[in-house]
């Protein structure tokens, strides 16, 4: 809850007061009209009395805003303390409660289990599942040595004149050219399936 809301609140009231009482006494002075002073102390106390109602109004919406925070931290809590199992013990606690009341038994409790079987259970499969993760294996880098020594070992491209360079360029286009133009027009479909037989 907002501490300073309060005192805001306190500090209004009491502000109130002091405009009250300052109109209190000039009702006793006669140079002042007494109903016209009187009627002024009405407004103010209508005035307190309408800003105290919105206060409080709107005081439970506040106080349910922490509530509902407050329960929800609450409930987290117990869940991260809550020990999965506690189920089963009030299971078997409300099956006898209804044994000693001769009422038939609505769950019935295996007598000889183990609280502890599922934890076996879950630490025996995680460590299978360690075991059987695949196993990265390195790979083993060369040497910057010999990487050098391969590229020097191996022939370099030549590198074409002048006027060869424009000349295998052009040729290339054609090439390219002549591919795209002598490719039939294939689809992913079948004939059938695009109505053709």
């Amino acid at each position: 809850m907002k501490l300073q809301l309060f005192q805001e609140i306190v500090e209004l009231n009491q502000s109130f007061d002091r405009l009250i009482m300052g109109l209190e006494r000039l009702e006793s002075v006669p140079f002042f009209q007494r109903d016209l002073i009187q009627h002024a102390r009405s407004d103010v106390e209508i005035a307190r009395v309408y800003a105290n109602r919105e206060f409080f109004d709107n005081f439970e919406k506040i106080v349910e805003d922490d509530a509902k925070w407050a329960y929800r931290f609450q409930r987290a809590f117990d869940e991260k303390l809550k020990d999965r199992d506690d189920i089963y013990l009030e299971v078997r606690d409300s099956e006898q409660r209804r044994k000693r009341k001769g009422l038939p038994p609505r769950v019935i409790v295996l007598p000889d289990w183990d609280m502890s079987d599922e934890d076996r259970y879950d630490e025996k499969h995680a460590r299978r599942r360690i075991r059987s993760a695949p196993k990265r294996h390195r790979t083993t880098r060369t040497s910057s040595n010999e990487s050098r020594r391969r590229t020097q070992d191996s022939p370099r491209p030549r590198k074409p004149k002048k006027g060869e360079a424009a000349h295998e360029k052009e040729k290339a286009n054609d090439v390219r050219a002549s591919s795209v133009r002598s490719r039939p027009a294939v689809s992913r479909f079948a004939r059938e399936s695009r109505g053709l037989g």
